[in-house]
């Protein structure tokens, strides 16, 4: 008689306990939920800044191509389109909403420098929240992200180039090409990647 009551007042013990224990797993298992919910929507944030940013530059990028091949052989002045920072941005916007609206979020970009390189910074707020959570307030928050993204030469050219005559050109990864304004057409022109660079700063 003695052994049957320990044992049931053990049992009585050990039912609370195992309560407390559970409620502290679930309540670990929801606020890990949580924020995972926050690092997916973190990520996607960022994922949506970055493609914005590159966007942008590369719409840039695109302008000064199609700048660079008007002005070969209209004067003297079409190498400084080389230099990366003739284009105005006038597509550069739309390039990063396009992006940013694949990835269901809404992005800002304004001009930026980063190492005497011009280009895009990106700031960008998802269109769908965190979600329901136990932390309070999590339905109703937004994710924020912000990237950069820059636009670099990569060509160089000898400083006593004569823009009038056939001017070579050395870039990186060893290609090479030569621009004669005399018998230039828009056909001569390597493709974009070649001579800008675009990249997200670091």
């Amino acid at each position: 008689m003695t052994v049957s009551r320990a044992l049931r007042s053990d049992s009585g013990q050990t039912l609370p306990i195992y309560i407390w224990v559970t409620g502290i797993l679930l309540f670990v298992a929801f606020a890990f939920f949580a924020f995972a919910q926050a690092a997916s929507a973190r990520n996607g944030a960022q994922t949506a800044a970055d493609a914005a940013a590159l966007a942008a530059a590369q719409d840039s990028r695109d302008e000064l191509i199609e700048g660079l091949g008007l002005s070969i052989g209209e004067g003297d002045e079409w190498l400084d389109w080389l230099q990366g920072d003739n284009f105005t941005g006038a597509g550069a916007q739309a390039a990063a909403d396009a992006l940013a609206a694949d990835n269901d979020s809404t992005a800002t970009i304004s001009p930026a420098e980063v190492n005497g390189y011009p280009g895009y910074r990106a700031e960008v707020e998802t269109n769908y929240t965190v979600g329901d959570s136990i932390i309070p307030g999590t339905e109703s928050q937004h994710a924020t992200a912000e990237a950069t993204a820059i636009i670099k030469p990569r060509c160089d050219v000898v400083a006593s180039a004569d823009p009038e005559k056939a001017v070579e050109f050395d870039c990186d990864g060893g290609e090479s090409f030569e621009i004669d304004p005399d018998e230039f057409d828009l056909d001569d022109l390597p493709d974009a990647s070649v001579l800008f660079a675009v990249h997200l700063a670091d």
